[in-house]
């Protein structure tokens, strides 16, 4: 059996629209002003701000009188529900099984696994490794041998699809990334996705083999594709 492992966060779910969609709530639950969703997009930094610290900036910015667990604690029952999947991913992740595709996915963090549940992901994969306080503690080449477990298959000839692909390669994987801009041409279901990968594989955009005239071939066992649903369109052949 081959196996793909997807990145949960830079490839199956759209994180940056799921926090968007929770800062309009937000502020339409706390009755705040127009410019504050752009303040707390702003603020979020995509993530990287540490929640502790968002949520003591929100209270202090605001004047909120719940405290910063308690804002943190609604943050997080609320906001994985609101994560959407990427586009193509519903449609796609079925036409992989079908062919023989083991398909696993790894990320970190509870708030994950919550997405992961939440968007019904979960039911079209075989396993998942997700680090955190609920989850495995451990490295990532860890975390993709844990993943392969689950999805009762091995690492060797396996596939990671990520935004960031260097652990992949570290461990030995080949791998597909996808471009972080990703959002500014993401594909809408399986019908968009092949209209779009059709004419690139035509053009050998895709095929490992071959390359833009004049720039230096990816090696086959490492490529780059603009979004989810041309990485599952790769994979496919």
């Amino acid at each position: 059996m081959r196996l793909v492992l997807f990145d949960l966060g830079t490839t199956l779910v759209d994180r940056a629209e799921g926090f968007r969609r929770w800062a309009w709530e937000f502020c339409a639950e706390h009755r705040l002003g127009p410019d504050a969703a752009a303040w707390l997009v702003t603020a979020d930094d995509a993530g990287r701000t540490g929640r502790p610290e968002f949520f003591r900036n929100v209270r202090t910015r605001f004047g909120l009188a719940a405290s910063e667990q308690a804002l943190a604690e609604a943050y997080l029952e609320r906001c994985p529900a609101l994560v959407p999947p990427v586009p193509g991913v519903l449609a796609g992740l079925p036409r992989l099984r079908a062919a023989g595709w083991r398909i696993g996915v790894v990320g970190e963090g509870d708030h994950q696994l919550a997405a992961l549940l939440c968007t019904g992901i979960s039911g079209l994969v075989d396993g998942w490794a997700i680090a955190g306080p609920s989850g495995p503690s451990t490295s990532d080449a860890g975390r993709f041998a844990l993943a392969a477990r689950r999805c009762e298959t091995g690492l060797d000839g396996g596939w990671l699809v990520s935004a960031d692909v260097s652990a992949g390669i570290a461990a030995g994987l080949c791998t597909v990334r996808v471009s972080p801009k990703r959002g500014e041409a993401q594909l809408s279901g399986s019908a968009a996705a092949e209209e779009q990968v059709q004419p690139e594989r035509e053009a050998g955009r895709l095929q490992p083999d071959r390359a833009a005239p004049g720039a230096a071939a990816e090696p086959a066992q490492h490529r780059t594709v603009p979004d989810t649903a041309a990485a599952i369109a790769l994979l496919l052949g």
